[in-house]
């Protein structure tokens, strides 16, 4: 499929006459209205994650899950994704559980934090309530 086509998709679950990829998406991830008619499959890895998360959003949900965003992704698109997420979040309108192992760019862009070790939860808390040495040290090997 291509990339509009990729982005489409999102349109199962609103009514017809919702039926139109907002120009946020572009806005946000400009390289996805550059190559409207690419195959998807054929994009960079970060190219493709900026796919998906637009795709999520073409269905405005109230919870994105995010599943290591960053993995495989080029510094530059690291920042974009981050800036993405952050206005995302500043929106107010979602909720977004990110799960990542790069501290730095987790830790940036989260409220809450949780830990978890062998699927249980080790530390939870905000981050006024976490130093952040202590939630390192929680995460490292």
């Amino acid at each position: 499929m291509t990339v509009r086509e990729n982005l489409e998709t999102g349109f199962a679950v609103l009514p017809a006459a919702e039926h139109r990829i907002p120009d946020e998406i572009f806005t946000l991830f400009p390289v996805l209205r550059e190559m409207q008619h690419r195959r998807g499959g054929d994009l960079s890895g970060g190219q493709q994650q900026q796919l998906a998360i637009g795709r999520a959003m073409i269905m405005r949900p109230k919870l994105l899950l995010l599943d290591e965003p960053t993995e495989g992704i080029q510094p530059s698109i690291i920042q974009q994704i981050g800036r993405v997420i952050a206005h995302l979040r500043s929106r107010g309108d979602m909720a977004i559980i990110l799960v990542e192992q790069y501290f730095d760019f987790a830790y940036a862009l989260a409220d809450r934090f949780y830990v978890l070790k062998r699927g249980a939860v080790a530390l939870s808390g905000s981050k006024a309530e976490i130093a952040e040495a202590d939630l390192r040290a929680a995460v490292s090997v």
